[in-house]
């Protein structure tokens, strides 16, 4: 779970933020029923109080609590305003009562306690209660990616570039330390604040890996959100880093159409289907994308993870240093729409939905494998491997 102002999800269904809404709906004073966004805001005010209630009062004289934005098994997210300097914060509350929530907290505190990059979310402050602990980040405003994405009017290859190139030179960052995301997806990838120029925050460690007190870096826990989890740990065969960069080839693909590359409503053909590796550059926007993007899929969704290309290469590829120059000034932005709104008009499927049958951005990819809710995958894959 990201620490943004839009919605969040993690493996529970997702909970969507209350948002103070103004309008004719409000009711009025002749004592008619109240409209919705009146209901809103009187249930946000409930909210608030709920939480503040069961808050440590450490963390109540420091912050004020504004709203929930998130929620998740062990953990919820609320956004704050800090007392002294009026600024907004996120505060992730990480249940630790039972064994899970635990091993999840120390997860994602033994890497954000490490970190400190210009394309992370920055963890600001710890507090430590008998059983929860108050992680104080950055909140970042601007929505997740596709969101933004999808409110946009014109996007061109060399937005795709200016986005992958904060998001590889975060990871790069990352694996420079050892430490593996294994759960990038455009969810996870917020924009900082609503400007035009916001850079982009990766967020959500709660299955990052840096590696044990043995020095072992490789890792075998079968996680992830199952569209973007890579081939070799679908094989459970021991995997590195190299699964983040799967995934950024999964997103470069959906952030270029509007569709993932490996899709299917099963997980049996999903995983079959990521085994496989097969996926084509079919029907609009791909005629009007430039061979040079394709390639830096193609150098990405390899099988073969020793062959995968690194972050650092990733921001050597000609297509990344010429800033995607020539066929980049193309506006994909009217297929890409079309493409996201597939799962709303199933009847009227482009070519592409051959290979992807809904939209990257269907709750659908949000699904969420972890340690916690491994079981029934894993029965289901058993036939695969």
């Amino acid at each position: 779970m990201g620490c943004g102002a839009s919605r969040k999800v993690v493996p529970e269904p997702p909970v969507l933020a209350w948002h103070k809404q103004k309008g004719p709906g409000q009711g009025s004073a002749s004592g008619a029923e109240p409209g919705p966004a009146a209901v809103a805001e009187a249930a946000q005010r409930m909210q608030v109080v709920h939480f503040r209630a069961k808050f440590d009062p450490r963390v109540l004289a420091r912050y004020d609590i504004k709203a929930l934005i998130g929620r998740g098994s062990f953990s919820k997210v609320v956004r704050v305003e800090q007392k002294a300097t009026k600024k907004p914060f996120a505060i992730k509350v990480m249940e630790t009562r039972l064994k899970e929530g635990r091993e999840a907290c120390e997860s994602e505190l033994s890497v954000l306690r490490r970190v400190s990059h210009r394309y992370v979310v920055q963890l600001l402050e710890v507090f430590q209660a008998p059983n929860c602990t108050y992680l104080v980040m950055e909140l970042a405003t601007g929505g997740e990616l596709f969101d933004r994405r999808a409110a946009q009017r014109s996007f061109t290859e060399q937005d795709a570039v200016r986005i992958l190139q904060m998001v590889a030179d975060g990871i790069r960052y990352l694996h420079t330390l050892r430490i593996t995301h294994r759960d990038l997806k455009p969810e996870n990838l917020l924009y900082y604040h609503p400007g035009a120029e916001s850079k982009i925050l990766i967020t959500d460690f709660g299955l990052a890996n840096s590696g044990n007190k043995r020095g072992d870096w490789s890792m075998t826990t079968l996680c992830g959100t199952p569209e973007y989890i890579a081939p070799e740990v679908l094989l459970r065969k021991p995997y590195t880093s190299a699964v983040d960069m799967w995934a950024l080839g999964v997103i470069t693909y959906a952030l270029l159409s509007g569709f993932l590359p490996f899709d299917d409503e099963s997980h049996t053909r999903l995983c079959r289907k990521i085994l496989r590796g097969k996926y084509h550059y079919v029907g609009e926007p791909w005629p009007n994308v430039s061979h040079l993007a394709k390639d830096f899929i193609d150098k990405l969704l390899l099988l073969d993870a020793g062959h995968r290309m690194s972050a650092g290469q990733a921001l050597d590829h000609p297509w990344v240093l010429t800033r995607a120059a020539g066929s980049s000034m193309k506006n994909l932005q009217r297929a890409i729409s079309r493409n996201l709104r597939q799962k709303a008009s199933p009847h009227s499927r482009s070519p592409a939905s051959a290979q992807s049958s809904k939209s990257c951005c269907s709750d659908k990819s949000k699904r969420k494998w972890s340690k916690r809710n491994l079981g029934a995958e894993e029965s289901s894959q058993s036939a695969l491997l």
